[in-house]
């Protein structure tokens, strides 16, 4: 295994102080621990999270603020967390769409998308959307470029394990979005919501300035976290045999370094953040055994995500086409 990639520790030593910055899914996981290195570095961050106990309580622990549930699989609630963020901030630095649900089983969003392009990203498309305006805003008043964040994933690339589509290299589906006319396969239905994560940001950067908005996409790296709880309950079921299984996996997986844990799971956002050498537009990806390209397995800040699907020409495509789903 490739030794994980890390931030220069100046990067942490940097003063975020009057930085607004909105993290989802940051009640756990990487969200949790990106949130928290952050906060120590003295910005404002918003913990943007479905679940209210787990929200309040993952800001108490860290120090950060949750305004308000924002639950990713209804437009509604992306819609009525941004009017309750406005009504309190008059400033936006930093956009994280950080948080995801990987290869569940066939469900749909109440705005009736197939649930994992629902969630990963068309909830968090129209969520940027929203709240570009004060992204730019806040660019022209501080002098620098605000930034946007969207967690992508090796899985928008072909990988070597984890799915029911090992080896098959993702693409949108543009005529059947939501597994309509197509059987459902989760591992199909995750690639493609990651692929439409690194789309977002590619198309973000050609519409907006980089002295203005500075739109990447990253790969955390194969972390260790709840994220996988449905691909190993597929391989080794649901019952107490089975989580222990699952958690023997884990920790083996962790042992031989396929697995990383938070704190090296969060580097690459951290490095989104941070960096002074950021280019909008790029995908920076941590090391990850998954990946079918040999090369990208050591992953780079930035590197090319090996998936000839991976266009301008299908950023732009699927940018007009999620304006249209989410009634922007």
């Amino acid at each position: 295994m490739p030794t994980p990639l890390r931030c220069e520790s100046k990067l942490f030593e940097k003063d975020l102080s009057s930085q607004v910055i909105i993290v989802t899914g940051a009640n756990s996981g990487i969200g949790l621990e990106t949130s928290s290195r952050l906060v120590k570095q003295n910005a404002t961050v918003i913990l943007a999270c479905r679940n209210v106990e787990k929200g309040e309580a993952a800001a108490k622990e860290v120090g950060g603020v949750f305004l308000a549930p924002m639950d990713l699989a209804s437009l509604q609630s992306v819609r009525d967390f941004v009017k309750t963020f406005l009504e309190k901030y008059d400033r936006l630095d930093i956009l994280v769409n950080n948080a995801g649900i990987m290869a569940c089983p066939y469900g749909t969003t109440k705005d009736g998308f197939e649930t994992q392009i629902g969630c990963n990203h068309l909830g968090h498309f129209l969520l940027q959307q929203l709240l570009t305006p004060l992204l730019l805003k806040t660019a022209d008043e501080t002098g620098k470029p605000s930034r946007f964040i969207s967690l992508s994933s090796c899985a928008a690339a072909a990988m070597t394990m984890g799915t029911d589509s090992v080896g098959v290299v993702p693409k949108i589906d543009f005529d059947d979005l939501n597994f309509e006319k197509r059987d459902y396969s989760p591992g199909l239905a995750y690639g493609q919501s990651k692929l439409a994560n690194y789309l977002h940001a590619l198309e973000a950067s050609s519409r907006y300035p980089a002295d203005k908005l500075i739109s990447v996409s990253c790969h955390p790296g194969w972390v260790r976290s709840n994220l996988d709880v449905h691909v190993f309950k597929a391989k080794v079921g649901d019952g107490m045999i089975g989580r222990t299984l699952a958690s023997i996996a884990r920790t083996l997986f962790t042992y031989k370094g396929d697995m990383l844990e938070v704190e090296d799971g969060c580097q690459a956002s951290m490095y989104c953040i941070l960096s002074d050498d950021l280019e909008s537009g790029k995908f920076y990806s941590q090391v990850s055994t998954v990946y079918v390209d040999v090369p990208s397995r050591m992953g780079g800040f930035p590197l090319t995500l090996p998936n000839e699907n991976a266009t301008s020409e299908n950023a732009k495509k699927l940018w007009e086409l999620s304006e249209k789903l989410v009634g922007v």
